[in-house]
């Protein structure tokens, strides 16, 4: 009982954490004051949500490197410390250069630290069987952030500016954030967490622990990293322009609800993937959420008006919010939970790269253009692609699966026929 309860203290104190540090599903209230207010192009304005990205990518690998070594809890206070040093910091980048380097390269740093202990510390003190739910409630802080973050930096900005609004977050990231860090521990040598699993558990039985350079010698790390760079590229695509896409699309002047609107239904998208993955597996869910995601590229175009856009934000924030919930409990299913931060943080470099990749195409799409819409169509294809890796991986497993139980079906059947064998034997004696 009393780990139990440690273990529900584990998951709490990593959603608060999440709650504050989820600053970048907030950008694009940023973004459109940079642009409207300091006179800002697309594209600068963009550039230090791009860079935090892959910032945030590459943290979080050296972070998982860390901490499968020496544990979360340094790692965390360190991560939650630069976060809100880098958004004060912020608060005096008045060129994009100096906003690249605070938002981009400190801020992204060390949310990226932080972000990389909080899932790996939570599975460790639940059973596997829970790995879904347990990912996406803690993704789930992550998402939940711009509900309350996008109206409340609404208001900051205007009645203190832009530069206040970035002090004011960091110094609040800084008192509430690090001393929830310092209560994050992997649990003790030896701990078992009580496993009552479902059947998607027991199909995926993890028989060995495999570190990054085995992992890296599976056709499945692949097949992972590409679907994940599509897929958030198109999420993080809508993510960082949203108010933008309603201004230029439907001339709304005030679109900072449609983040809140994005937030929410990242964060069901988060916790509801989390438990479709511990029931019908984490490639069926993917394959739902990536038919989800070409469906709203293909009508993105069409959405007219406040309620067209409400819709768009809706089913982006569902289909977004399944990667973070899902890909984490793929690779600790397909190579165990021991180098699990190396390994994800090696799989999430695909992230880091999406975030060269959707944002820039909708920038080039803008102020080449005037529209997003070549970067919809754009997002088609890619998204397109990565529903042909789905359905080729999950056939694999399948097939897979079917020679495992056609073994212990043969097994079984040679075990029968040798205790036959031995009986006829004896009665014969």
């Amino acid at each position: 009982m009393k780990t139990l309860s440690r273990a529900r203290q584990i998951l709490i104190a990593g959603f608060c954490i999440n709650l504050c540090i989820g600053i970048l599903f907030t950008w694009s209230v940023f973004k459109k004051a940079l642009v409207m207010d300091l006179g800002w192009s697309n594209a600068e304005a963009s550039m230090p949500y791009t860079i935090a990205i892959v910032t945030f990518s590459i943290s979080l690998l050296l972070a998982g490197i860390i901490q499968d070594r020496f544990g979360p809890r340094r790692v965390l206070i360190a991560g939650t410390l630069l976060s809100g040093i880098g958004l004060i910091a912020s608060g005096f980048g008045t060129t994009p250069d100096m906003l690249i380097v605070s938002f981009g390269l400190i801020a992204g740093g060390g949310i990226g630290f932080a972000y990389a202990c909080l899932a790996p510390a939570a599975m460790k003190w639940f059973a596997p069987s829970r790995r879904g739910v347990v990912n996406g409630l803690i993704a789930a802080g992550f998402g939940l952030a711009g509900v309350y973050l996008a109206p409340l930096i609404t208001t900051l900005i205007g009645g203190w500016g832009i530069e206040k609004a970035f002090i004011f977050l960091g110094a609040a990231l800084l008192l509430i954030a690090v001393p929830l860090a310092c209560t994050i521990t992997n649990p003790p040598e030896g701990y078992v967490a009580a496993d009552n699993g479902d059947a998607v558990q027991k199909q995926q039985p993890i028989r060995e622990e495999i570190n990054w350079r085995g992992m890296m010698r599976t056709p499945q790390f692949y097949g992972l990293w590409f679907m994940y760079l599509c897929a958030s590229s198109t999420g993080l695509m809508i993510i960082g322009n949203i108010t933008s896409i309603a201004a230029v699309q439907t001339d709304m002047a005030g679109a900072a609800h449609l983040v809140v609107i994005l937030a929410l239904f990242n964060t069901f998208g988060r916790v509801g993937a989390g438990w479709l993955n511990d029931k019908i597996g984490g490639l069926s869910t993917l394959g739902i959420s990536f038919v989800l995601q070409i469906a709203n590229m293909l009508m993105f175009p069409y959405y007219a008006g406040e309620m067209g856009m409400m819709l768009g934000a809706a089913l982006a924030g569902v289909s977004y919010g399944t990667l973070p919930a899902v890909f984490p409990s793929l690779t600790a299913n397909f190579y165990g939970l021991k180098n699990y931060g190396t390994n994800y943080g090696v799989v999430y470099t695909s992230w880091g790269v999406s975030g060269f990749i959707g944002p820039i195409i909708a920038a080039f799409a803008v102020d080449s253009t005037g529209t997003y819409e070549l970067a919809y169509f754009a997002s088609v294809g890619i998204m397109s692609l990565a529903l042909m890796v789905c359905l080729m991986m999950a056939q694999a497993a399948f097939r897979k699966r079917a020679l495992e139980a056609k073994a212990k079906l043969a097994e079984s059947a040679a075990d029968v026929t040798g205790a036959a064998e031995t009986l006829t034997s004896a009665q014969a004696r």
